[in-house]
């Protein structure tokens, strides 16, 4: 008899042997089956919890245990180290701890006129572009470079408008901060995704574990400053900004709304050949081990509820399958309709659109903002 690597050579091979055993550009072999087991049985309707607020508490902690990180505490203490005016608006640079391991310079635009202001938490996109973040959403004085990248990037996903500044000229009080990775942050590279996920996991903690921890304080950081109404904070976002934003309304309670455009889809749906999740790497700000065993991404983005939420997706967007968007919206909208609140929930997916956040579709996301939570409440 001969060993190899501690394989007995001459076993019998199993009915049903499959070889190979990885297909599909990283897919096992058996996805469909493991795919199967996923039942999610923590959702909202599966779970044998009635009551909502006692599944929303539940559900939430279940989804920070699987963060891989804890709470932090940290003081914010915040330094302002420039200010200009522009038209409407005040520009500021801020510093502040976003936790006790990152101290970091975030932009922060202010409407003229007397506070407190409503405000929104902007959250940039992943783009496997790397020397720019808060940038891409609102626009760098302060940098040539920066500026030239971040104006291209306006003209290709947002038709020209850098979203933050829109914002402000509009009345809402804005901040941006780089995530770990990106702009002020940078030094990452999209062939080392992998490396860094995999020394966070062995650190005891995982990117997008992080990154929703970065999130949660930022939201929190923007709630207490004083020219800022605390009780009319948004986050808003495209792409993985869109993620980050349902996702820290569901896991912070200083975000009363949230605007996502471009990042919502049923997970089975998602983990299918050719689509673009598999290709690794950037998956993992996206990606918390273990959670799909309990929930699936709708049923994380509706333990936010009965808050605002409004959700808008192209109906040519590459990146998700309309059956996975169909599948979110569904269940996004039962939990909504569960709770009386179907009015606080906006899913839409407009024809004829790719992964794009236009100029049409901010004007409408903005407008609705302004309806539950901003400007809209001072008449």
């Amino acid at each position: 008899m001969t060993h190899t690597g501690g394989r007995d050579r001459t076993a019998p091979v199993p009915s049903g042997f499959e070889s190979p055993a990885v297909v599909d550009g990283g897919l096992p072999v058996f996805h469909e089956r493991l795919k199967d087991e996923l039942t999610f049985p923590l959702a909202w309707g599966a779970s044998p919890i009635r009551d909502f607020r006692t599944w929303r508490r539940t559900a939430r902690a279940t989804v920070e245990e699987h963060l891989l990180q804890p709470p932090d505490h940290t003081p914010f203490a915040p330094e302002t180290t420039d200010e200009r005016r522009a038209e409407g608006y005040r520009r500021r640079i801020v510093l502040f701890n976003v936790t006790r391991f990152s101290r970091v310079r975030a932009l922060m635009l202010l409407p003229e006129g007397k506070g407190p202001h409503p405000a929104v938490l902007l959250l940039h996109d992943h783009g496997s572009r790397f020397d720019i973040g808060k940038e891409k959403l609102v626009r760098p004085w302060y940098d040539g470079t920066r500026l030239s990248s971040a104006s291209a990037w306006a003209d290709r996903h947002f038709g020209g408008r850098f979203v933050g500044d829109e914002l402000a000229r509009r009345g809402w009080a804005v901040l941006a901060v780089d995530a770990p990775g990106w702009g002020d942050r940078s030094g990452l590279t999209y062939e080392g995704q992998q490396a860094l996920a995999s020394n966070l996991f062995n650190l005891g903690s995982s990117p997008a574990g992080l990154m929703a921890r970065e999130d949660q304080r930022a939201a929190a950081f923007l709630a207490s400053l004083p020219d800022v109404d605390g009780e009319r904070v948004a986050a808003l976002g495209f792409s993985m900004g869109a993620y980050r934003a349902w996702q820290v309304a569901a896991l912070s309670d200083h975000v009363r709304a949230a605007v996502a455009a471009c990042w919502m889809t049923g997970l089975k749906e998602m983990m299918a050949p050719g689509d673009n999740t598999l290709r690794g790497q950037s998956a993992y700000f996206m990606l918390h081990p273990g959670l799909p065993r309990h929930l699936d991404i709708p049923d994380v983005a509706s333990i936010a509820a009965p808050k605002p939420l409004h959700f808008t997706d192209g109906a040519d967007d590459p990146l998700f399958t309309a059956a996975g968007v169909e599948t979110a919206y569904r269940k996004l909208r039962a939990v909504w309709h569960s709770q009386d609140a179907g009015e606080r929930l906006h899913t839409e997916v407009r024809p004829g659109l790719g992964h794009v956040f236009t100029p049409g579709m901010q004007d409408d996301a903005f407008a609705w903002l302004d309806r539950w939570t901003g400007r809209g409440r001072e008449g």
